[in-house]
């Protein structure tokens, strides 16, 4: 099978508008919780003005409860201001619970959109992307946007509604040195903006580097990688490659978290200054004839201005959260807005019974139909009765495991038609085509699970007896019934706890689970001994029965009992027919069981090199009969 030749998925250039439209679908992520937001933003504007009653009380102490020595108005002053702090205390608790509830619920809609979304992407994509990368969009970024989506929205009004409440408060006291207090302001919004945008670029460099370093884990340090490292000796090259990518995300780390820190630094020596400011200009101007201030007034401002400074330099810091998190949420967009090409349709077609006929008609195939190269598959035509079995062969590239995932729709026809039962198979329901089409391919998968809980994945309401009669049937279940755990036995990470042959019977049992009425098999026994092969073979044999099967062949042991066979050279149907047939013929696969290369057409250059010998002196034999 054909694999594109980038080894990563490209995202699309970034659209210099994009921040408004960013920003609007941002929050339209909110729009089902705006119910819950609306009480937030209730208490919050409850919590801002309690908040700002705290100083003018204050002032009332200072100016008349104790110069007039009231000591019944003091108390009640005093009682107001504790009980001020212990509203404001209980509100900030329940808008924290609700905001990050609302956050939590963000993040699993998105987590769950992403991985909907992966999960409808056709096959093509995860061949040019790498696991890691997809892994760290999952974990990596939707992660890091958390502080964002839990606190930040939270954090916005309720920095705002302080902001503008203590304002108001401070005008009230003294207008004029709430215009001294604020004639910096718009310096520090400038600065923010600018430390924002530059922590957003850094963030950005930030991520990629992380899903590289993320890839790099996910592929080196499975029992692949392991296996590979080791036996190639290439463990001290791994690990010097892992340091430098580690290298790179510490320096990226360390300017994240530097960038425009000495300007944040400034504005919070500013504010923190400001008081000292305020008493300087209040003193001067009672020295030079200007306007009385009361101890009471100036006190209970400076309160408030230090009690804009916290909300104040946190808007600040929000703005520049905001603007980086903007970096995490194109890169999750980014995979939300990937084109789905294979869909199911509007009005799809559901098959209650499914016969098993296939016909391939006038099949044309191209993974890039854009990029001008010879097609994959060419003008096939092919009939598979209900029942019967197929058989293709061809060179490695000829385009044999490409026909065969056209039939489940792991790829997409880009001519002609495949159809099951005479229905084409875009216009199934996914559920129909998932039922009556079953794959078991070279590549085993096997989870990190149990036994059981990999066979129960292909029917999870199976019973005990039903798993069983399936691994029966599969020619493993005295193998399993050995284990010291039998069925309960876990089967580590990609199933390395069990041999290849084991592995592919295991596949087949979890096929024979499932039951399909059309069975795919790529080329199942490709990488087995001979002993092992006869007896996953006998297990094919025994699935394959009354089913229509195609098989994509490697050894001959699995082409000649065919009921049709079909040659594929560069994507085309070169010869069809039986084995006696063909061999009758005297062209290609002739040529292959016989060994005789002074046929005018060259033996076909077979998959698995060492194999092909062994196989072409295989006389034709009839049907085993298992």
């Amino acid at each position: 099978m054909r694999i594109h030749a980038e080894s990563t998925w490209t995202p699309p250039p970034p659209d210099p508008d994009q921040p408004p439209a960013q920003i609007r679908r941002i929050l339209g992520l909110f729009r089902p919780y705006r119910g819950r937001l609306a009480v937030v933003g209730l208490l919050v504007g409850a919590a801002s003005l309690v908040g700002v009653a705290s100083p003018f009380l204050l002032r009332e102490i200072l100016d008349t409860a104790i110069p007039e020595r009231r000591t019944g108005l003091l108390s009640l002053l005093a009682l107001g201001m504790i009980l001020t702090a212990v509203v404001t205390s209980v509100f900030g608790v329940l808008q924290t619970l609700i905001s990050t509830t609302v956050g939590q619920r963000v993040m699993h809609d998105l987590r769950t959109a992403v991985y909907a979304q992966l999960q409808r992407m056709p096959l093509a994509f995860f061949t040019r992307t790498r696991t890691g990368e997809v892994q760290s969009r999952i974990a990596n970024d939707i992660g890091g946007m958390q502080a964002t989506v839990t606190s930040t929205a939270t954090s916005l009004v309720s920095n705002l509604t302080a902001v503008v409440a203590t304002i108001v408060a401070m005008l009230a006291l003294d207008w004029r040195l709430t215009c001294v207090s604020l004639a910096l302001l718009p310096l520090f919004v400038w600065i923010s903006r600018r430390v924002g945008r530059e922590r957003k670029a850094i963030t950005t460099q930030r991520q990629k580097q992380m899903a590289a370093m993320a890839a790099t884990v996910t592929e080196s340090l499975s029992v692949s990688g392991i296996l590979l490292g080791r036996t190639m000796g290439r463990a001290d090259s791994l690990t010097r490659s892992f340091e430098a990518e580690s290298e790179r995300l510490v320096d990226l780390e360390v300017r994240a978290s530097m960038a425009g820190r000495w300007r944040m630094a400034s504005v919070s020596i500013v504010m923190a200054a400001m008081p000292a400011l305020l008493y300087w200009a209040a003193g001067l101007a009672l020295q030079t004839g200007g306007p009385d201030i009361s101890i009471g007034t100036l006190v209970a401002f400076v309160s408030l201005q230090q009690g804009l400074f916290r909300p104040a330099v946190s808007l600040l810091s929000t703005g520049v959260q905001i603007q980086t998190s903007l970096a995490l949420f194109q890169r999750i967009f980014e995979y939300l807005d990937l084109p789905v090409d294979i869909t199911e349709p509007e009005n799809p077609v559901r098959l209650e019974k499914v016969r098993g006929e296939v016909r391939f008609e006038n099949v044309g195939f191209r993974y890039d139909p854009e990029d001008g190269t010879a097609p994959t598959l060419d003008g096939i035509d092919i009939t598979v009765p209900p029942g019967s079995s197929l058989a293709v062969v061809g060179a490695t590239g000829s385009g044999k495991s490409t026909l065969s995932y056209l039939v489940p729709r792991l790829y997409d026809v880009t001519g002609g038609r495949v159809t099951l039962d005479g229905v084409d198979v875009r216009d199934l329901d996914f559920d129909s085509l998932s039922r009556a089409v079953g794959v078991v391919s070279q590549e085993t998968y096997l989870f990190h699970a149990s036994v059981a809980e990999n066979l129960r994945f292909a029917r999870p309401d199976a019973t005990g007896a039903e798993i069983e009669a399936a691994a029966r049937a599969a020619q493993i279940h005295d193998h399993i019934a050995s284990l010291p755990d039998g069925y309960d036995t876990l089967v580590g990470e990609r199933g390395y706890r069990f041999s290849g042959g084991e592995k592919q019977r295991l596949a087949l049992a979890r096929t024979i689970l499932r039951d399909p009425p059309v069975l795919i098999l790529d080329e199942a026994t490709s990488a087995l001994d001979t002993r092992t092969e006869h007896a996953v073979q006998q297990a094919v044999d025994a699935l394959s029965a009354g089913r229509t099967t195609i098989t994509i062949a490697h050894r001959l042991s699995t082409v000649r009992d065919a009921d049709q066979i079909v040659v594929l050279d560069r994507g085309r149907v070169i010869e069809r027919g039986t084995h006696a047939e063909l061999l009758a013929l005297g062209g290609r696969y002739a040529a292959l069981v016989h060994g005789d290369t002074t046929t005018a057409a060259p033996p076909l250059p077979w998959d698995g090199g060492a194999t092909a010998p062994r196989e072409a002196n295989v006389r034709p034999a009839s049907r085993r009969s298992g």
